[in-house]
């Protein structure tokens, strides 16, 4: 749906809005769209209607909803807990992917928008995406809509001959035996029980690579400790694991309403 320059996207599963808000899809969408002075615009024809999504396995659009719950999260804890707006917190992103030096209002945008996590955040969806096309996750721009353009031409061949990929084949393809392609109902994300008490592993458990992992282990260790625990002895738990990447996904839990500052520097669930 579309009025002005104004869309909504009536999709209600975590993959397609993890997509969307890929690399992928800005790449495609920068290049497809058009512009007004120096600001691009999002044509619904050009960059929705053509951008050919990917098609995948139950575990790589698993992947792809956590992470898109985490981002979605995190986007909205921040701007309601500290009015920074989403330009804000991207403006802040971009100068730091550029190595740019931030201003000092960007660098209080930067420690309260929980910035770092959120480049993270969107490092580990584009790998997820990538990786649910099949693809590298080292592609640079060039590539990723080279290949993009490449896949949407087989889309268009496959049309031709009848097969359709829809995305609401339950809405789009009625009626139509044969050529749908099911997608399941989005995954909730649950939280850890209060009450929960896992037992402890032998020596120090493997640090995990994605930061939705990281996450959830910090949050089980957090659950398993009997008292308030300090970031520093978090990170003893994992091995590898740096006192202050503990403190950053503590911070995130925090947003998230997961886990609470004790005092003395310490957190608890």
């Amino acid at each position: 749906m579309w009025d002005g320059s104004l869309f909504a996207i009536a999709l209600d599963d975590r993959f397609f809005y993890g997509i969307l808000n890929s690399q992928f899809h800005v790449v495609w969408s920068l290049e497809a769209g058009g512009q007004l002075g120096p600001t691009p615009r999002y044509n619904r024809t050009a960059c929705f209607e053509t951008f050919p999504f990917p098609l995948c396995g139950e575990h790589e659009k698993t992947s792809i909803r956590e992470l898109a719950e985490f981002l979605d999260a995190h986007r909205k804890q921040v701007q309601a807990k500290h009015g920074i707006t989403l330009t804000g917190l991207y403006n802040v992103l971009e100068k730091i992917r550029s190595g740019e030096t931030l201003t000092e209002k960007e660098k209080l945008v930067h420690d309260r928008g929980l910035v770092s996590t959120l480049k993270s955040l969107h490092d580990d969806l584009d790998a997820a995406v990538a990786a649910a096309y099949g693809w590298p996750a080292s592609l640079t721009d060039a590539e990723i809509l080279e290949r993009l353009v490449a896949l949407n031409a087989e889309r268009a061949a496959e049309e031709a001959r009848g097969v359709i990929h829809w995305l609401r084949p339950e809405y789009q393809a009625k009626g139509q035996p044969g050529l749908t392609l099911p997608f399941d109902l989005p995954a909730t994300l649950k939280k850890q029980p209060k009450n929960a008490a896992p037992a402890k592993p032998k020596g120090k458990a493997p640090w995990p690579k994605s930061l939705p992992e990281r996450m959830q282990a910090v949050e089980t260790a957090l659950h398993a400790a009997a008292a308030p625990i300090a970031p520093a002895d978090l990170a003893k738990q994992f091995a590898r694991a740096k006192p202050a990447e503990i403190v950053e996904i503590l911070k995130t839990l925090e947003t998230f309403g997961r886990a609470r500052k004790a005092g003395d520097g310490k957190f608890r669930p």
